[in-house]
């Protein structure tokens, strides 16, 4: 694949199954290692496709839900806690 780059933007081709490579200095700059997973988000109303590492979005799922979790609370427990109770009130039925 031929491409080129400047330090934010390169220009690959796609090869006729579909597949682009990611520049080397891109996949070190946003530390993706073979094997890794990567999110690609279309948005079609700006005709544009981007792609983040997994990892990252799920920091910034995990970033997000810290705004709405109180401090000092288990989320975990929390659902445990909804689930038993679910699970007691079918058996009552």
């Amino acid at each position: 694949m031929k491409y080129a780059m400047t330090s934010k933007e390169a220009r690959a081709q796609v090869n006729q199954n579909g597949r682009v490579v990611i520049p080397a200095s891109f996949r070190r700059a946003l530390q993706i290692k073979s094997g890794d997973t990567v999110i690609l988000r279309l948005d079609q109303d700006k005709d544009e496709m981007r792609i983040t590492t997994l990892r990252k979005q799920l920091a910034e799922t995990q970033e997000y839900l810290k705004k709405h979790v109180k401090p000092g609370s288990s989320v975990v427990d929390e659902l445990i806690a909804e689930r038993r109770e679910a699970a007691r009130r079918e058996l009552e039925e």
